[in-house]
């Protein structure tokens, strides 16, 4: 291939690019700091940011259909503070079964956002911010306003977020639970009649429902899906910092959509590759690791993100107008 060839692939590929952009990002990064590059800062950054990384997966199915779901930071802060006061309680002391509790509150969690939305056609936006602030109010309620500190979780749910024994030492577990879902998503959304039809909702919901796709059906367990990866990550996050908190998530759905966007997913709907998530994720992660090594504020964090936000979606509206241009005139219309 040519090098005319090379620069068209890298243009019309947003993984290669935004690949690219990261590599160029972490040399800027060393060259500001030279810790950066240490296998103890690239461990930390992949095991605190695991749950971001996470969250952004559920983001990414609800914007491929063409929605939204505000809700996920208050259903991870729900699942994880129930689940948590389960554990402080005594009901249970598997850490396996806070997880499984916390992610099936989750499921419950999304599947409520899921009927509203898919069934009583509520607009994605109205519905989303309305569960929002009922499971975060919820929490609050279920808590007395307290929280669950470390003294009272079991030692083996505390020390689960800083071990690696689900590799046999070679990842931490939080960065192997992200890994297996994201090669899940990949293995559904390239492979599986599920996966073409969250992409056909998103594409194009007249055709779809024309082709026999039943697109309530699709919205709901899209919802549904997002809440428990919600649900899963409030385990993960509460096992990450030994403790529940009642804001805890708060943010968080705006870091996943940040993520989703940087990674090539269309806030229209229909396009978008877990590859392109992760990575965006990755990015995402890298820029809030990177502030206070180069010496910017973290009070800058909230701006620069929303800086990436508006930056990509721009980015993102030129590359489709391209698209569709080029569509036109293959079709020499």
């Amino acid at each position: 291939m040519n090098k005319k060839g090379i620069l068209k692939k890298i243009r019309n590929s947003r993984e290669i690019s935004l690949f690219i952009v990261l590599v160029i990002l972490c040399l800027f990064i060393q060259s500001r700091n030279n810790t950066f590059f240490t296998g103890k800062t690239i461990a930390d950054l992949f095991k605190n940011y695991a749950t971001t990384i996470t969250m952004a997966l559920g983001m990414m199915s609800v914007l491929l259909i063409g929605g939204i779901d505000i809700s996920v930071g208050a259903t991870l802060g729900f699942a994880g503070m129930a689940s948590s006061l389960f554990m402080r309680d005594g009901v249970y002391s598997s850490t396996f079964v806070m997880f499984l509790v916390s992610t099936v509150i989750g499921v419950l969690c999304g599947m409520i956002v899921g009927l509203i939305i898919a069934k009583a056609k509520v607009q994605p936006i109205i519905a989303t911010l309305g569960m929002s602030n009922i499971y975060r109010g919820a929490t609050y309620i279920i808590s007395d306003g307290a929280w669950v500190s470390a003294y009272q979780f079991q030692s083996g749910f505390k020390s689960f977020a800083q071990s690696n024994f689900l590799t046999g030492g070679l990842l931490n577990n939080l960065v192997f639970i992200a890994l297996v879902l994201y090669i899940i998503f990949f293995f559904v959304m390239k492979w599986t009649t599920f996966g073409r039809r969250i992409y056909a909702v998103g594409s194009n919901p007249e055709a779809a429902e024309v082709s026999g796709i039943n697109i309530s059906g699709v919205k709901f367990w899209v919802y549904t899906m997002a809440g428990a990866i919600a649900g899963l990550t409030g385990a993960m996050y509460t096992s990450l910092y030994a403790s529940a908190m009642n804001d805890m998530g708060t943010g968080m759905e705006m870091d996943a959509i940040a993520s989703c966007v940087l990674g090539g997913v269309s806030l229209s709907g229909g396009q978008g590759s877990v590859i392109g998530v992760f990575l965006g994720a990755v990015t995402m992660s890298v820029i809030c690791k990177a502030l206070p090594l180069i010496g910017i504020s973290q009070f800058w964090k909230q701006a620069i993100k929303g800086a990436i936000i508006l930056i990509a979606i721009i980015i993102n509206v030129l590359v489709q107008r391209g698209m569709n241009r080029n569509a036109l005139k293959a079709r020499e219309i």
